[in-house]
């Protein structure tokens, strides 16, 4: 039986999350039944009138594009504007459209990763590590008969999960000291009396957006009418490997190469493209360290400037930004066709769907396209 629609979104969704996206971004599913069958899948970097023609005619399921369609608000997808079109062409068909835009480009097998191997760079880490969401951690004392509820109300309110284990808490004996004073109501103890309770120490981390419902919940089960606990705010410390998230990459070449016999390796190893490859810096300059960021990238030259990167490859460099780089005497530019530095996270894709989606008897039928969609045309 073949996936249904809802299938490969699943996947798409785990394996490049809908939240990684930038704010103003529009991805997931624009058009489509999510319970119709999937039997064939064309990938393209933009659903541009050219490659809404090819999947029709190839007879798509699914189109799958890296640009959004409806990237801007609108109040009308009418057959009267280009992509009003593509839309009634697409639904007309019976062929569904799916976005993976900025989601798609820091995680492992996205596209500035994509990039990177495609150029024949190795031991890569991210440009900018991603961090991941902000971690806090509870302490509270709590008398010992009174733990384990106190454990399972903040478990059940987010703490305590790491990594693929849940209920992580960690629990020390220790004595709590206190005197109520006029207006108390003690749980335990008189006014006026200090009071010696042989009590819990529990510890657990969580998301700190959950801050709110970890501390209702233990506020709720703390027998104390006014409990002791602090919130510790931790570091957000970035991941590592080649895995990790995070925008960009930096990698190494396995031999120093001149900056002008990279850049051709650069130019053999992209989709042809009018735009082709330019480059900032000295062509005899040995190079290996090598930066890059699928798309456009110039929002990472000051970090780039940082880093030991003796190459950053990007595209749509403008020209102050550009001339302003290369005054630091830094690394070398080379700037890419935008199309071309992202088409090559399809092939990855494809193959990764292809694994993701493979049920043994009914195969789905994944297709790349080869349609260059780079708004130049030609130079002159």
């Amino acid at each position: 039986m073949f996936p249904t629609l809802r299938d490969v979104t699943a996947w798409m969704d785990q394996t490049y999350h809908p939240s990684w996206a930038g704010g103003w971004d529009a991805v997931g599913l624009v058009c489509g039944d999510p319970e119709q069958p999937v039997r064939k899948i064309l990938l393209a970097v933009d659903p541009a009138p050219a490659v809404v023609e090819e999947a029709v005619a190839w007879g798509a399921d699914l189109l799958v594009v890296h640009h959004p369609l409806l990237l801007k608000p609108v109040s009308s997808v009418a057959a009267t504007s280009p992509k009003g079109r593509a839309v009634h062409t697409l639904i007309g068909a019976g062929c569904a459209l799916f976005t993976a835009h900025t989601n798609a480009d820091a995680p492992a097998a996205g596209v500035s990763e994509s990039l990177a191997l495609t150029l024949g760079l190795r031991d890569l880490e991210p440009i900018v590590p991603d961090t991941g969401p902000g971690l806090d951690k509870l302490v509270t004392f709590v008398p010992h008969e009174h733990a384990e509820p106190l454990r399972q109300a903040i478990t059940a309110a987010g703490a305590g999960s790491i990594g693929d284990y849940d209920s992580c808490t960690f629990t020390t004996a220790g004595e709590g000291r206190f005197r109520p004073l006029d207006g108390a109501t003690p749980m335990i103890g008189q006014v006026g009396e200090v009071e010696v309770v042989a009590e819990s120490r529990i510890e657990a981390v969580f998301p700190r957006a959950r801050r709110r419902h970890v501390l209702e919940a233990m506020r709720s089960a703390h027998p104390y009418e006014e409990p002791a606990y602090d919130v510790l705010e931790l570091a957000d410390l970035p991941a590592t490997g080649g895995s990790a998230r995070g925008d960009g990459r930096i990698g190494v070449l396995a031999e120093p190469t001149p900056l002008r016999a990279f850049a051709e390796r650069v130019e053999r190893a992209l989709p042809e493209t009018a735009h082709g490859v330019r480059v900032a810096g000295d062509p005899d300059r040995m190079v290996q360290i090598i930066a890059v960021t699928g798309g456009a990238g110039d929002f990472l030259l000051d970090t780039v400037l940082g880093t030991a990167a003796d190459v950053y490859v990007t595209s749509d460099l403008r020209h102050h930004r550009a001339a302003e780089f290369l005054e630091h005497a830094g690394p070398a530019l080379v700037d890419v066709a935008h199309w071309a530095a992202e088409w090559t996270w399809l092939p990855v894709l494809e193959r990764r769907l292809a694994e993701g989606l493979d049920r043994g008897e009914d195969t789905v039928d994944l297709r790349v396209s080869t349609i260059c969609t780079d708004p130049w045309s030609f130079r002159v």
